[in-house]
């Protein structure tokens, strides 16, 4: 495939570059590989997600196990409370 240098003015232009005729005729060589390398990944097909993963990908979550590490009487001690709860400035 061969990029067209009025293409890459394009391309530039939409970037609001301003290359020189050296700078379009490099980026044309480029953005030809660049297209090339994307060309050669269409054709790749047929790979499965685990071909990409050294490490097989598993569920890591634990089960959730019910406690409390801290005595609640002892965490509302020295709070506002009313009636066991505890009290919070007023939203309106």
């Amino acid at each position: 495939m061969t990029m067209e240098p009025e293409v890459v003015k394009k391309v530039a232009g939409i970037a609001r570059l301003q290359l020189t005729e050296t700078e379009i005729t490099e980026f044309a060589k480029d953005l030809e590989e660049v297209l090339d390398y994307f060309s050669m990944l269409d054709e790749a097909s047929g790979v499965e997600e685990y071909d990409f993963n050294p490490v097989k990908i598993q569920d890591v979550l634990r089960e959730d196990s019910v406690g409390q590490d801290i005595d609640s009487e002892l965490l509302t001690k020295r709070m506002d409370t009313y009636e066991e709860w505890v009290r919070g400035p007023k939203l309106v």
